[in-house]
């Protein structure tokens, strides 16, 4: 199968000619859920093409795992747990059993204690929050909290991830101490860069007059760590082994946003992860969103081995979402090894990156056009944006967009590139002139648009990319659940601790970092 895949993407096919051959192209390779739209047509997958991808996503049982998966089955098989993050968006409360037990109960409760909590701060002196966490603790809500920051009508939220101190100084610098809350994210209360800074904003907040015994919540299943750090247990909020942190903003990691927006706009927010989920599970075929993403992205990566993805918003507030489904994507499908045990022969996931447009465009968008390597583009925008008085700039944004992506099809020939300067030049400098100016063409690109960015709608995109993940995983048939390439550098990190202040020794290290041990260690000028 995958080699009648590799012979369709052999032939030498112009995206433009799909549409000179098919006057209903757009709208036959395009799908639609509500109001949001899903455009692919400008790739090079044709009828033939699309045939064999949904043969071969047919042949690998997804619609199988996908049932599985919402049933309660532990499908995440190399740590033996279920992967029910959906159930935090069920808020019809359909049971969802594990291990016979239906969980929405729970979860229901969870999601009721957390809209009391954040009523509560919301309406009280706070005005700063502060997250702490890292990973899926911080990059769901931190992105979310910027792409909802019209909805903000609560205190103003922060995050703090990485471990440099600049990161919590810089935070903590424009907040008081005593009108913040801090919520410490870590399931474990062990991760090292999340309670480094947890310790220090906790130092920060009693020298400068705050109580951490009632302005500091968690994120946490380790109730006796918490205790012992001196959080209250009702100011604790848990969640299941189900979850994984970069499947987690649905529930309690995702606290700070609700307090930021409220529960009716996280609720909205849910609502949409839950009508995509729904979507993707009675959807067929063609008309499936989730599937046709997934398809586009084993075709790209996996048949045309272009390496790479750019996620292009074009929405400043989505400024964080290539980070987010870098995460996503590249710690779900970086994998080397089949779920049985067996080496992958084909690539897995692509190098998932990007920007927002318009900034991208007078950065890297000159090796998208001319640069050797073809890079897939997955653009984003909506119709609307939220400043009605600044309808001008949006409707250059979406122009904009519009362009790039046409422009990535259509390229530039000799002829027109000789055309664009015979005023100006001729002869030999005419040629060299044009040679610069032609653009390939033929790259492809997809369009992802709708009415508006509201909770609801950011709640479809999350979820739709979650799925997208889940089906390429399927058919690449390895685990999308587990991240067994994040351990090896922690603990490796953690023995280094003692050897970079030099309390320990490291003779037993390499060559290369002993060079680098001992050149800190001459150069240190402090026991921080």
């Amino acid at each position: 199968m995958w080699d009648k895949l590799k012979d369709l993407a052999a032939r030498e096919t112009r995206i433009e000619s799909l549409f000179a051959e098919d006057q209903t192209r757009a709208q036959s390779f395009s799908a639609q859920t509500g109001d949001m739209l899903f455009d692919y047509s400008k790739t090079a997958i044709d009828a033939a093409a699309r045939d064999a991808l949904l043969d071969l996503a047919a042949a690998s049982g997804w619609e199988e795992r996908r049932d599985a998966m919402f049933s309660g089955a532990p499908i995440n098989e190399t740590e033996g747990r279920a992967v029910l993050h959906t159930a935090l968006r069920n808020l019809d409360g359909d049971p969802v059993l594990q291990d016979g037990t239906d969980v929405m109960p729970e979860v229901l409760a969870v999601l009721d204690r957390m809209a009391r909590f954040a009523d509560q701060f919301r309406a009280s002196k706070i005005t700063d929050v502060v997250n702490i966490g890292i990973g899926g603790s911080d990059l769901g809500p931190a992105m979310a909290a910027r792409a909802l920051s019209p909805y903000h009508d609560g205190p103003r939220v922060h995050f703090v991830s990485n471990v440099d101190g600049a990161h919590i100084a810089d935070t903590l610098r424009g907040c008081d101490a005593r009108t913040t809350l801090v919520i410490v994210a870590s399931k474990t209360f062990t991760t090292i860069e999340t309670m480094t800074n947890a310790r220090t904003a906790k130092a920060w907040m009693v020298d400068q007059g705050g109580d951490p015994a009632t302005q500091f919540a968690a994120v946490s299943t380790a109730l006796d760590k918490t205790e012992a750090f001196g959080i209250p247990a009702d100011r604790v909020f848990g969640f299941e082994d189900w979850v994984g942190g970069r499947y987690s903003m649905w529930g309690p990691i995702g606290l700070s946003l609700m307090i930021a927006i409220g529960p009716k706009a996280f609720r909205a927010f849910l609502r949409g992860g839950q009508e995509m989920d729904r979507h993707m599970r009675s959807a067929k075929g063609t008309d499936n969103m989730p599937l046709m993403l997934a398809l586009v992205g084993i075709w790209h990566r996996q048949v045309c081995d272009y390496a790479s993805r750019a996620v292009l918003p074009y929405d400043e507030r989505l400024g964080r979402l290539p980070a987010y489904l870098q995460q996503l994507e590249m710690e779900s499908n970086g994998k080397s090894v089949r779920m049985d045990g067996t080496r992958l022969d084909i690539p897995s996931g692509p190098i998932v990156w990007g920007e927002p447009g318009t900034n991208g465009q007078h950065a890297f968008y000159q090796l998208i056009h001319q640069g050797t390597d073809v890079i897939p583009c997955e653009f984003m925008v909506a119709a609307n944006g939220h400043e009605a008085d600044l309808g001008h700039h949006h409707d250059l944004l979406v122009a904009n967009c519009f362009a790039q992506s046409e422009a990535l099809m259509r390229g530039r020939d000799l002829d027109a590139a000789r055309a664009k300067v015979a005023d100006s030049f001729e002869g030999a400098e005419l040629e060299r002139q044009a040679a610069h100016r032609v653009f390939a063409g033929n790259r492809p690109s997809t369009t992802l648009i709708y009415p508006l960015l509201d909770p609801a709608t950011l709640g479809q995109i999350i979820a739709l990319y979650e799925h997208r993940v889940f089906i390429e995983g399927v058919i690449l048939g390895i685990n999308s659940y587990d991240q067994w390439g994040v351990e090896l550098g922690k603990e490796l990190a953690t023995a280094l601790g003692p050897v970079v202040t030099g309390e320990a020794s490291a003779e037993d290290k390499d060559g290369s970092t002993r060079q680098l041990v001992a050149y800190r260690l001459a150069h240190r000028t402090s026991a921080t």
